[in-house]
């Protein structure tokens, strides 16, 4: 819903205020507004990540530990020139001409950069985020976890009257109505890889009342195509251009067979003909897909630290101007469940227990469940 954030009756005062300034000359906005790009804008910063009151950090693990900043002086790894001619990030191989492919599972599709660890990828990472508009929420190289604030995509803005005239001026009094975030998870692959994926959340401003002076949030699905396009210009960020990025996509490899239920044992669990280090990172996207944020994780354990989100509620606004000033979001406490992926045989076994390590047969264990099978087929 593409709206401003003002009343007609404000739009024509404020019009009639700075007519004068706004015909002391206006830019044209159509190219840098087109339809087709993405110019996204933060609502703010965030605090930093802190680790659930009644959690423990999780041990910093080697392969998730980013660099000290001095080695952007010297220490970052250097590029690997492949045959096409590229300054390329990754390793090339064989497989990988260019260093680097992309997987998929169904509609979801993630990195994979070849000969580079975790903490070499971190710091461009961070980067990417930044350059591209965003303010990082959560920046946990420990756990291999980077989330975005809520981002407003300015490029939905259509170029029209108000646009031209008032919004040349105050331009934040014109908005979009929806909001963006991205999260980025960073795996240690097989083989010396980095697995990365990239998972979109949005939500859309309604409004509501018989005079439509008041909203609320509402989610929107997530947007796979949005997920591609960043993944894309991270590609090119890491050294490919345009064309071979698409192309990338366009091949990406089949990765894995799908989830089946078992109910056998009493409890509800799922099994994947998947390797552990394969169905971590299929069970870490399928979790980023419904409505559980992951708070923690501990791969030699195993777990992750998930809890219930409301999105919705991180953009509450009040009254007229709630467009125009943004408050911290109030933490919203929930019930936590702790998701465990554990080798069984020749696949993996995935299921919900408590903090004792004993199955958990609530409802909502099984519901959670139901979801990953959901996500993971």
């Amino acid at each position: 819903m593409k709206r401003s954030a003002f009343s007609f009756p404000a739009i024509r005062a404020l019009a009639l205020v700075l007519a004068v300034s706004t015909l002391a000359g206006c830019d044209t906005l159509n190219d840098w507004f087109a339809t087709d790009r993405v110019d996204y804008k933060s609502t703010g910063s965030a605090p930093p990540l802190k680790v659930p009151s009644d959690l423990e950090a999780a041990k910093v693990q080697p392969q998730y530990t980013a660099p000290p900043v001095s080695a952007a002086l010297g220490g970052a790894p250097s590029r690997n020139v492949t045959s096409a001619g590229n300054s390329s990030e990754g390793v090339p191989t064989a497989q990988d001409p260019l260093g680097m492919h992309v997987e998929r599972d169904g509609d979801r599709r993630w990195l994979v950069v070849d000969g580079r660890a975790p903490d070499q990828l971190w710091p461009q990472l961070e980067e990417f985020w930044k350059a591209n508009g965003f303010v990082l929420k959560t920046d946990a190289p420990a756990t291999g976890i980077m989330t975005t604030d809520w981002a407003e995509n300015r490029a939905n803005i259509p170029d029209d009257w108000f646009r031209r005239t008032i919004g040349h001026v105050i331009d934040f009094a014109y908005s979009s109505g929806t909001r963006d975030s991205f999260r980025t998870l960073v795996e240690r692959g097989a083989n010396g890889t980095t697995d990365i994926s990239i998972t979109h959340s949005a939500l859309e401003e309604m409004l509501t009342g018989q005079d439509k002076s008041s909203s609320r949030w509402i989610e929107r699905p997530r947007n796979p195509v949005l997920e591609a396009v960043f993944l894309s210009k991270l590609m090119e960020q890491f050294g490919l251009t345009e064309a071979q990025s698409k192309q990338l996509l366009a091949d990406a490899r089949p990765a894995s067979a799908p989830a089946t239920i078992d109910m056998s044992g009493g409890a509800t669990t799922l099994d994947l003909a998947d390797r552990f280090d394969v169905a971590w990172l299929r069970v870490g996207l399928a979790l980023d897909r419904t409505n559980f944020t992951v708070d923690n994780r501990d791969r030699e354990k195993g777990i992750y630290y998930v809890r219930y989100a409301d999105s919705t509620q991180e953009l509450k606004r009040d009254g007229l101007f709630g467009k125009l000033f943004y408050s911290a979001p109030k933490q919203k406490s929930g019930k936590e469940f702790l998701v465990n992926v554990q080798a069984k045989g020749t696949g993996t076994e995935v299921s919900v227990v408590d903090a004792s390590g004993q199955a958990d047969t609530s409802s909502e264990a099984k519901n959670l469940i139901s979801l990953l099978h959901a996500q993971l087929n």
